[in-house]
């Protein structure tokens, strides 16, 4: 449990500083040791690689000559590939945990240009494979029985035969990669290490330096003028930083679009969602689906506006609870891991095994500190090392929301890389999103069922609310957001930040309808997200949200069936498409049942709110 100092210490909304990483006690830190001992055996996997990147030359020109040889090359690759992800991971998250520290700036730099290195030596494989005829290649695989492993990777590599370049080609797109993220490196390190943010008084007139972390916390306070003051003193950098966000911007689409074409596709959209078979028609009838089911949204705005007692609903005002402060509960990480814990007890013995072994093995770094990059995310899955998760607590229940959130994202690369072999032991960015909701939809049933009173019972269908609009409504507006700026881009439409801005303020009063007045900080929203730069990636949390309400509903109904079908999906990596995994756990998304069925959820929970406030 927290000692009297670690409480004064990490509730960070009440601190005048954030505080130093050194303050922090070890148990609530990441153990980096899991991966590497010293950062000398780093060294030694990274020079291992060094002086192997010229044995791709033993297989090149020959894949197609015998079943042994193409073994020995995809065995070989995945070997440099397996230390390569392992060597990534301990720099990345040596680097997040403080990204003022120069050393690992340098670290995650070098494995970066390795990556490339490799990326390039290897260039020849995908080409050569894929001229292999596909008879022959039938009858290495059946003399080479090991090959039958990677039959599905065949398939997926000839599905994109028409994608693939030749050698030279391919060479000169893998030494590119590197060039290409420079946008989102830079984005990344100015808005997380350099930009600077202003003091000002929090609720209780103390004052207090704003953060990413510290902003989230400000729009849940019941004290408006907080909210407010807050909200405009976090927009400002953006806004006097538009010209540079807008060149990082534009130079990620840019990137883009360059790969999209060069690979003949007919779009940055369609290239993105390739990657994964996903039919562009998905994307498409997500924002559809979305825009002719605005309903629900309007209806919770015009209700929250009605209930807060407000001339005009601010976008500060979306998020604060509309009822009396004293209803919102505040949560040490002690108390979030047995509330989590309890709530996905529906998955069984084992999978909550595992979760304490994340809570109790520092897989988790639970609070902000200089330096410490924001938000919170999942690692993923490294073959052969657990994943990891990082957070910046600030003892809200939306910290409990986003720890069940992360630690389904860690289970399911927890079960991923467990189950498959190196080739599939991760899985598509489509299905991603579904472990997460999933788990914040069982964490809200959990809650709501076991509500002391009324009261509590509202606040928390509020939560569920506020889930649907920022989750599934807000990402797909992004999405849509995001499909026309590319869409743009493609014709050589200029993008400048008024267009930018004027874009964005459109579709959020669409998507929010009239009741709700859009400051000019808003339109700057742009500027500052992150998943904006991981190209067409938003989508998939409205898509991954609608899926798992499915999933979650069928635990209620069919019981221990689902739950085995459910677990199996967790641990199906990427061994098959997204979409077939998807169908095989009980969800169709080729279909738009699951987008309609989120917004009439949400429709059933406004009529639940609202008797419950009647009576």
């Amino acid at each position: 449990m927290f000692s009297e100092r670690s409480l004064r210490l990490f509730s960070n909304v009440e601190t005048s500083s954030v505080p130093d990483r050194d303050e922090i006690p070890e148990e609530y830190k990441w153990n980096l040791k899991d991966i590497y001992e010293t950062e000398y055996e780093w060294e030694k996997d990274f020079n291992w690689v060094e002086e192997n990147i010229s044995n791709y030359k033993n297989y090149e020109g020959r894949l197609f000559s015998n079943a042994l040889t193409l073994l020995e090359a995809l065995k070989f690759n995945d070997s440099v590939y397996i230390k390569l992800e392992r060597m990534s991971l301990y720099a990345m998250l040596a680097k997040d945990s403080n990204m003022r520290e120069s050393k690992y700036q340098a670290m995650s730099d070098r494995i970066q240009n390795l990556f490339v290195r490799v990326s390039n030596a290897c260039s020849y494989i995908r080409p050569e494979i894929i001229a292999i005829p596909k008879n022959n290649l039938e009858k290495m695989i059946e003399a080479e029985g090991e090959l039958k492993l990677y039959n599905h990777f065949f398939d997926n590599l000839f599905r994109g035969k028409d994608h693939t370049l030749d050698k030279e080609k391919e060479s000169l797109l893998s030494l590119s990669e590197e060039v290409l993220q420079s946008s989102y490196n830079a984005f990344s390190m100015f808005i997380n290490a350099d930009m600077k943010f202003p003091v000002i008084k929090d609720a209780n007139g103390n004052e207090i330096e704003i953060s990413h972390a510290r902003y989230y916390s400000a729009i849940y306070s019941q004290d408006r003028n907080f909210r407010k003051t807050a909200y405009k003193a976090y927009y400002k950098q953006f806004k006097d930083y538009v010209n540079t966000f807008a060149a990082l911007f534009n130079g990620n689409l840019k990137s883009n679009i360059f790969i999209s074409t060069a690979r003949k596709y007919g779009s940055s959209k369609e290239a993105a969602l390739d990657k994964d078979n996903i039919p562009v028609g998905v994307y498409d009838n997500l924002i559809v689906a979305a825009n002719e089911n605005l309903f629900p949204l309007h209806r919770w705005v015009k209700l929250k506006k009605r209930i807060l007692n407000l001339d005009e609903f601010h976008p500060y005002d979306a998020y604060v609870s509309i009822f009396p402060v004293e209803h919102e509960k505040h949560y040490s990480f002690e108390d979030a891991k047995d509330i989590v814990k309890k709530a996905l007890s529906p998955l069984g013995e084992d999978y909550i095994k595992i979760l304490e072994r994340a809570f109790n093995n520092r897989w988790i770094d639970v609070h902000e500190t200089k330096g410490k990059r924001s938000g919170a995310y999942s690692s993923g899955t490294t073959f052969g090392v657990h994943p990891y998760v990082l957070l910046n607590w600030s003892n809200l229940l939306n910290d409990v929301f986003t720890l069940a959130h992360e630690m389904g994202h860690n289970m399911h690369s927890y079960f991923t890389g467990l189950t498959q072999p190196f080739p599939y032991a991760n899985y598509s960015i489509f299905v991603a999103e579904v472990a997460s909701t999933f788990n914040e939809s069982l964490l809200l049933d959990y809650l709501i069922t076991n509500a002391s009173d009324r009261n509590e019972k509202l606040f928390l269908i509020e939560k569920y609310l506020n889930n649907i609009t920022s989750t599934f409504y807000r990402q797909t507006m992004f999405a849509e957001f995001e499909a026309e700026v590319y869409n743009r881009s493609e014709k050589g439409i200029p993008l400048t930040p008024e267009i930018l801005c004027k874009l964005y303020k459109s579709l959020n009063q669409k998507y929010w309808g009239p009741e709700m007045t859009i400051d000019e900080e808003e339109e700057y929203t742009w500027a500052r997200v992150p998943h904006f730069y991981y190209n067409f990636y938003v989508y998939q949390y409205a898509t991954g949200f609608a899926a798992s309400e499915i999933l979650v509903n069928k635990i209620k109904n069919e019981g221990i069936s689902a739950v085995e079908k459910y677990l199996s999906f967790l641990k199906a990596g990427s061994s098959d498409y997204p979409i077939n995994i998807l169908k095989t756990a009980g969800v169709d998304m080729n279909s738009s049942t699951p987008v309609i069925a989120t917004t009439q959820k949400m429709n059933s929970l406004l009529d639940e709110m609202e008797k419950l406030i009647e009576n």
